[in-house]
């Protein structure tokens, strides 16, 4: 049953996965012009940062946010997917939604001068997203042993390189290749072979590549959504491939179009103040 106090739902505790987490869960997104989506990615994330949600905890399911805010699942997705993004929740497909430990800065910053190429990269990630989580579906019900083998391989050879600060683009490529490979239908292949690395946002913007200088902790994410997907096209499970391939390009699409959104905004602030889109120093980009 579904407790409520004066205008604020609460999470049943059936639906809670934890007391400390079902506390703090209580309210609807503030309205703001921006929509639903964004006044519930600022409540969850102003949770997370006064710690009413602390690292660990587990988020309520998708349908217990729906019916503590008021919203739809639409709304709670792309809620979801914006605070992956951010690096502030991490979620593990079939398992749940946890809070991560907020670090200081939240995503990479983009020079000014690099908006065009962002624009560039975002619309390649939009079309991945389409091919690619369809492409995730079909290799989950028709790959092969070798292939998975192969893919297992890419994995490991990313992981390695993460440790040893290598490079991690070619094992990256490698891994979804094999994937569009292990459909079946070469046009899948063909695609992701023509766009070849420049598919990989970090061989595109400079930003990204400086912030990944010591970033193990930001590629240890992009590898755990890798795994992720692996592991779902492992066990033949379609819907999931397909769930852990959109999630994983969708947080580097909301990654990208942040830092976006802030380059844009600081463009236009350095153009009101007369100064001139300068780029920002090394020491201000923060790391993640």
């Amino acid at each position: 049953m579904v407790q409520t106090t004066t205008g604020n739902p609460l999470i049943s505790e059936a639906e809670a996965p934890a007391e400390t987490a079902s506390a703090a869960f209580v309210g609807r997104p503030r309205q703001r012009a921006r929509g639903l989506a964004h006044g519930l990615v600022e409540d969850l994330g102003e949770k997370i940062r006064n710690q009413s949600l602390r690292p660990g905890d587990k988020l309520p399911t998708e349908s217990a946010i729906m019916q503590a805010y008021g919203v739809s699942r639409t709304v709670v997705r792309e809620a979801l997917s914006k605070l992956q993004a951010g690096g502030l929740v991490e979620t593990l497909h079939g398992v749940g939604t946890f809070v991560l430990q907020p670090r200081a800065g939240g995503v990479f910053r983009l020079d000014p001068g690099e908006i065009a190429a962002s624009v560039d990269v975002l619309a390649v990630l939009e079309l991945r997203i389409s091919l690619e989580t369809e492409s995730a579906g079909l290799a989950a019900t028709r790959r092969t042993d070798e292939q998975l083998v192969a893919m297992r391989q890419a994995l490991d050879d990313f992981e390695h390189n993460v440790a040893v600060a290598g490079d991690t683009v070619a094992p990256d490529f490698r891994f979804h290749l094999q994937i569009a490979q292990s459909t079946g239908n070469p046009y899948f292949a063909d695609i992701m072979r023509h766009l070849g690395t420049t598919l990989i946002p970090r061989t595109r913007i400079s930003a990204i590549r400086t912030h990944e200088g010591g970033g193990a902790p930001y590629l240890s994410r992009v590898n755990r959504e890798h795994e992720e997907i692996y592991a779902a096209i492992a066990r033949r499970d379609p819907e999931s491939a397909r769930a852990a391939m959109r999630i994983h390009l969708t947080n580097s699409r909301e990654r990208l179009r942040m830092a976006q959104e802030a380059a844009q905004q600081k463009a236009k602030a350095d153009a009101a103040a007369g100064t001139g889109a300068a780029a920002p120093s090394p020491d201000d980009a923060p790391s993640r």
